[in-house]
């Protein structure tokens, strides 16, 4: 079975944000995070098999975007060749995915794995997208592939992975932030690796979240804890202070402890990516994650988001219910330099200015 879209009006939002499916999303995030509460990045941890299948798996999912470089054309916003990259996934991951997942449900697994690579025809990523990420290792976890054994693993190996080769494809593809505003996440593209990497430190004796402040701190310790590496590139890609570029991120600094970060952005999640209609629209359901909404019949709206009918999320009268389109930090880093048309993986490292 392919899932398919069942929220598509406030009311079955508010119904799935009461909903079992809702209650079982949140618990796994939850035990995820638990999971890796004063665990570092760098430590020990023993995979699985299926923890090293995933891996392989990752790996195969990179390799495929080092095989599809960006086109040159001379364009600020998302490479098309981020088209072919998900099509060549979308392609193989029946067969990347068989020694995984049992047969009968490789279609419903491969469609929200694939749906985390970002959106294929606005060439755009963001927290939804990152979320679909969640739902596949959701699904192995309920297909029993996956155990609580396996959670730090999966948190710091595989979902930090995963988080990894997106960078890539941000670098490669000059992905575009979903949403005018990245879709809500606390950078332009991520909200998770913030909420998993506070539980990290959520122990720590010393580290206060004030010290992402410190660029000695952040450098000596973005190897080991997933928030600070998170903070770091941010900083690497955009000058100024976070004040500036980055304010939701400055304003959590001031937070009195790592457990007041964890479980406000837990609460955070809930209100701005589940709770979210422009997010939740395309969020898809099955027979793994059950819940059937009101479903009416779906029409392109031509915005290039895919084919749905207009949400009215934003209270307005015509609504672009995707965002305005928005360059990447990459694609703007292009302009500022020598090479006016800069491919996307030669210019992403460059800091530029926030304005």
């Amino acid at each position: 079975m392919i899932p398919v879209r069942q929220i598509l009006s406030p009311d079955d939002l508010e119904r799935y944000l009461e909903s079992p499916a809702c209650t079982e999303l949140i618990e796994f995030l939850t035990a995820l995070n638990d999971a890796i509460i004063g665990v570092k990045t760098t430590d020990y941890i023993e995979d699985s098999p299926v923890v090293q299948n995933l891996l392989t798996l990752l790996d195969k999912i990179k390799q495929t975007n080092d095989d599809t470089p960006p086109i040159d054309t001379k364009s600020r916003f998302g490479n098309p060749a981020f088209r072919d990259f998900y099509t060549t996934c979308e392609q193989n991951l029946p067969t990347w995915l068989a020694g995984i997942v049992p047969t009968g449900h490789i279609e419903q697994v491969s469609t929200y794995l694939c749906e985390s690579f970002g959106n294929r025809r606005r060439i755009d990523y963001g927290t939804g997208h990152e979320l679909n990420f969640i739902a596949f290792l959701l699904c192995l976890h309920k297909l029993k592939i996956i155990t609580p054994s396996d959670f730090p693993a999966l948190v710091i190996h595989v979902f930090y992975k995963y988080i990894s080769v997106m960078r890539g494809l941000q670098m490669t593809y000059w992905l575009e932030p979903a949403g005018s505003q990245g879709v809500w996440g606390l950078d332009d593209f991520h909200f998770l690796p913030f909420l998993f990497g506070s539980g990290q430190l959520r122990t720590h004796k010393h580290l206060k979240p004030k010290s992402i402040h410190n660029k000695e701190i952040l450098e000596e310790f973005s190897p080991s804890y997933m928030y600070f590496e998170c903070v770091r590139f941010v900083m690497s890609i955009k000058t100024g202070s976070l004040r500036w570029h980055s304010p939701m991120i400055d304003d959590i600094s001031g937070a009195k402890s790592w457990e007041k970060v964890n479980l406000g952005l837990f609460k955070m999640f809930r209100v701005e990516v589940i709770g979210k209609l422009p997010i939740m629209q395309h969020f898809m359901f099955g027979t793994l994650i059950e819940f059937t909404g009101s479903a009416p019949e779906q029409t392109d709206c031509g915005d290039g988001c895919g084919d749905h009918g207009h949400v009215f999320a934003f209270g307005q009268e015509f609504p672009d219910c995707c965002g305005i389109k928005v360059p990447s930090a990459a694609a703007a880093a292009a302009v500022q330099s020598d090479d006016k048309f800069a491919k996307p993986r030669d210019v992403f490292t460059r800091p530029i200015p926030f304005d």
